[in-house]
């Protein structure tokens, strides 16, 4: 007999569409809010690459503390959904404080109000909200093949949001006008739009009780009276493969900020802003067919480790030869590789959230603890040390290497500079999370500790 269901096709594409309110605030923010700050409101790039980078200091106990508030919460709603369901109104307030940087301000003013409307978004509003969506993949089904859908639903509509965003935004930010005003205005359309849609995503499915998760009343009882902030994170640092988990994931937003960077290699190197769009379609559109193929891959390989590790080794090769087209001065070989490398990453974006859940299932068959919420406390941590520092670093790249965004010309070293962090940095990269992925067989794992207990 195989595992029971517990979704319906429309609850999983509910629960996946969550993912376009994620990322109207991510895709957008990530991807513009450096050529935002320089080229519009005219900060430094280092400036704000500091700013960033001294803002992960308030990031690093909230996602332990939210994801154990999660596992800790009792309410109509469920454990996760009251701070999936709440936490984004702050999102979308906070993102449109960060487009909307008043123009008469001084400019420590504008750096002020840029580092504590960036901080909420991050620290706070976004971390409740993503571990909360997160968490959502455990505690709605105990179906791996359905935690596997359930992720790949998620990540189409991911990815989807992100080619959107990216192919749109520069078009509609001149058609508002251009400016700092029409950045304002276009924050201020994706915030509504994140609103409606993570309302519906959060109530389009429903949370499982205690009993479903195989949790009892007294395992419940002896969690609630031991189970604090403090033995969250050593639960968390014991499992090793939470460790890789959160290594893979910072180097891939290290990644995408390396690639985000792209609208300066578009715009200074290649000469053509627009181009930024069609490589957002040769990534994204690889993605999404990669992440609609998974749920059958994972079955044929029978599990994610193998998967995961084969389709890195294909995004590395195909970014090595990325590098190779760009010094032949071919566009469109650059673009077929980065297809082929995109391709590559997906089957990982669409089973992360299974991996992440047998990563769970490991801290509960060697430690007897359920700690759900927490261990997704790795999606936000990735996030937001990976994208958050990869646009730090992008911005210390940059004022390092003699960018101004005033000037129409770059020089010479500021072009050797955004080769360096759009062809090569991805490069290593990848990697190297091919080489974290090589060691990950937290399924393996579990079942030989199954075997070994006789479970």
């Amino acid at each position: 007999m195989g595992e029971r269901t517990y979704l319906k096709w429309y609850n999983k594409v509910g629960y996946g569409s969550g993912d376009i309110a994620g990322n109207v605030v991510y895709a957008f923010l990530s991807s513009f809010v450096m050529i935002y700050l320089t080229n519009s409101v005219g900060l430094s790039a280092g400036i704000v690459g500091t700013l960033i980078a001294a803002s992960k200091l308030f990031d690093g106990i909230t996602d332990v503390f939210f994801g154990a508030m999660i596992d800790k919460t009792r309410s109509r709603l469920g454990r996760a959904r009251p701070w999936m369901l709440y936490g984004y109104i702050g999102c979308a307030v906070t993102l449109v404080a960060i487009f909307a940087i008043p123009a008469d301000l001084t400019k420590t003013a504008q750096y002020a109000w840029f580092f504590i409307a960036y901080t909420l978004l991050n620290a706070v509003f976004y971390t409740a909200n993503n571990i909360a969506y997160s968490a959502l993949t455990s505690l709605c089904t105990t179906n791996s093949k359905e935690r596997v859908q359930m992720g790949s639903f998620r990540f189409i509509f991911a990815f989807a949001t992100s080619l959107l965003i990216q192919s749109v935004t520069v078009g509609f930010v001149d058609r508002c006008g251009g400016g700092a005003d029409a950045w304002r205005m276009v924050a201020i359309v994706y915030a509504v739009i994140g609103l409606i849609v993570n309302t519906v995503s959060c109530l389009s499915v429903k949370e499982l009780s205690d009993e479903e998760l195989m949790m009892t009343a007294e395992q419940e009882k002896e969690e609630e009276e031991k189970y604090g902030l403090l033995e969250a994170g050593k639960l968390l640092i014991s499992n090793r493969f939470y460790l890789m988990i959160c290594g893979v994931y910072i180097l891939q937003q290290l990644y995408g900020a390396m690639i985000n960077a792209g609208i300066y290699y578009m715009t200074y190197v290649l000469k053509n802003k627009n181009l930024y769009g069609v490589f957002s379609w040769a990534v994204n559109i690889p993605l999404i067919i990669a992440l609609i193929l998974t749920p059958a891959l994972v079955g044929k390989w029978n599990g994610l480790y193998k998967l995961n590790l084969r389709g890195y080794m294909l995004a590395v090769i195909g970014r090595l030869f990325v590098v190779g087209a760009a010094y032949i001065g071919s566009v469109p070989l650059m673009l077929l590789f980065t297809a082929v490398a995109a391709f590559g990453q997906g089957p990982w974006q669409g089973d992360m959230n299974a991996v992440i859940a047998s990563c769970s299932e490991y801290t509960f068959l060697t430690k007897g603890k359920r700690v759900d919420g927490t261990m997704y406390s790795c999606t936000s941590l990735g996030t937001k040390l990976g994208g958050g520092l990869g646009t730090a670093i992008s911005g210390w790249l940059l004022e390092i290497s003699g960018f101004s965004g005033t000037l129409d010309i770059q020089p010479d070293s500021c072009i050797y500079m955004l080769k360096f962090m759009y062809l090569w940095l991805p490069l290593v990269l990848n990697f190297m999370i091919m080489l974290i992925l090589s060691r990950m067989n937290v399924e393996g794992a579990n079942a030989k500790i199954r075997e070994e207990k006789g479970i």
